[in-house]
């Protein structure tokens, strides 16, 4: 707890009322906080998650947002949904509120070390694996931050022995002071997030913050293979790498067909390439990135190479769904940008027919051209980006407005033939027809699941 905040009395508002809104506002009033929670939609919409917040004494403003609340605040904790630049925030803060994310809040609470991931793709796998590499190798853990629990949430369950792995976005670095990681990693950088960062670099700024308040005494783990991230390396910690590409200075590199890491001189092989359970050259990277991440963490290479072969993976990032005919279906609703989608495709090795769209986030889709040429046989757009993406890729591939997902898996189950793969990856965020990418997920599986009944019942004469 490197800066302890005392919240009682404070007057607190809390932006936005989903997981992490909710979470703040009960831990807050919790600590004898004046807390008011704030959220654009009616109370019809947001529905029962409010109740334990009226339990707890926190003063409801819903349906909109009213000047004089942000302004007579002494801390202000937005959402990560709610654009740092937003007017209202900017009103407070030259008023001299203090504003910051729930993962700044909750980081002065937190006791034990914190490991820190962030990057434009792959930070949820890699933070699942690192977790369950120490978690396996019998560390207390706990998994946290934008991949699903906010840290905030998990305060009370930390000690002094405990290692928290905490997902964190550029939503959440973005308003962070003193935050800091004992060990961070920056997994890679590719354009993201423009409608709300507005450019690369600001984009890039937000992300390199995970570095900001580290000392001499912490690790920074950075790809030595992406040139947007190398030049974002920072001064005061100890510098390590990872690289599928060339060997490293310090850290996790291929050689051959196994990986090693290297430090101080040393170098050990942790496991063969063959051991890794997760399809894609992306999720080399990802196990290099948790190599380092966990070594540095006190982990034995023999209790990695186990925990890497035992990881099954995460829902919605390259999900393996079922086989119907020959035909493999595959859920990577978390591809929610361009480069994502890349990775997805290069994957596999081709015949692939894939779903593509949702809400543009400012994306360029043109780089999708040459992969679908080489990989895919149809592209089945649905969502509000159909328009623009069909033409930034018109010529490359067969293309078909299925518009919604439901349409989109029925006319790929009609199209597909044995051998051929049927991949969600959006390179979309998913807000125009979903509530968030894992619904997203679900209901393409849900439809995959109903193809694979149908199958069965036709196979056995029930049809």
């Amino acid at each position: 707890m490197p800066n302890p905040f005392e919240l009682r009395g404070k007057r607190v508002l809390v932006i936005g009322l989903a997981r992490t809104g909710l979470a703040t506002a009960l831990f807050c009033a919790a600590r004898g906080a004046n807390v008011t929670a704030t959220d654009a939609r009616p109370e019809s919409e947001i529905g029962e998650a409010i109740a334990p917040l009226r339990t707890a004494g926190v003063r409801l403003e819903l349906g909109g947002h009213l000047e004089d609340t942000f302004l007579e605040q002494d801390l202000i904790v937005p959402s990560p949904g709610v654009p740092a630049d937003a007017p209202l925030l900017q009103a407070a803060r030259d008023k001299g509120v203090t504003i910051w994310s729930e993962v700044e809040l909750a980081d002065r609470f937190v006791r034990g070390r914190l490991i820190g991931i962030t990057g434009s793709n792959g930070k949820t796998t890699t933070t699942s694996l690192v977790e369950h590499i120490l978690k396996n190798a019998g560390f207390s853990t706990i998994l946290a931050g934008n991949i699903g629990t906010p840290l905030i949430a998990r305060v009370e369950q930390t000690s002094d022995d405990t290692i928290c792995v905490v997902e964190l976005s550029s939503f959440q670095l973005e308003l962070i002071e003193t935050f800091r990681p004992n060990i961070s990693v920056f997994l890679n950088l590719t354009p993201d997030h423009l409608d709300r960062h507005h450019t690369l670099e600001a984009y890039a700024r937000a992300k390199a913050r995970i570095f900001e308040n580290q000392t001499e005494a912490d690790s920074a783990i950075l790809n030595a293979d992406d040139p947007a991230t190398t030049p974002l390396a920072p001064a005061k910690p100890h510098l390590y790498w990872f690289s599928r590409k060339q060997r490293v200075a310090q850290g996790a590199f291929v050689r051959g067909n196994e990986i090693v890491f290297r430090h101080d001189g040393r170098e050990e092989a942790v496991l063969s390439l063959k051991e890794i359970p997760l399809p894609g050259a992306h999720n080399v990277e990802n196990v290099l990135a948790a190599v380092a991440a966990t070594r540095l963490a006190g982990a034995e290479p023999a209790a990695i190479a186990k925990g890497v072969r035992s990881f099954a993976g995460v829902e919605h990032r390259l999900e393996f769904v079922a086989e119907i005919g020959g035909v493999r279906y595959y859920n990577d609703s978390k591809a929610t940008n361009v480069d994502a989608t890349l990775k997805a495709l290069d994957a596999f090795p081709g015949r692939i027919l894939i779903i593509l769209g949702g809400k543009d986030k400012g994306s360029d889709y043109t780089a999708l051209q040459k992969p679908l040429r080489e990989k895919a046989i149809l592209a089945l757009l649905i969502g509000a980006a159909a328009e623009k993406i069909e033409n930034q890729i018109a010529g490359s591939v067969a293309i078909e407005r299925a518009g919604t997902i439901e349409r989109a898996v029925e006319i790929a189950s009609h199209a597909a033939r044995p051998g051929d793969i049927v991949l969600l990856a959006p390179a979309c965020a998913s807000f125009d027809q979903f509530q968030n990418y894992e619904h997203r997920g679900r209901v393409f599986k849900d439809l995959v699941h109903q193809l694979e009944r149908q199958a069965a019942n036709t196979a056995s004469g029930r049809g």
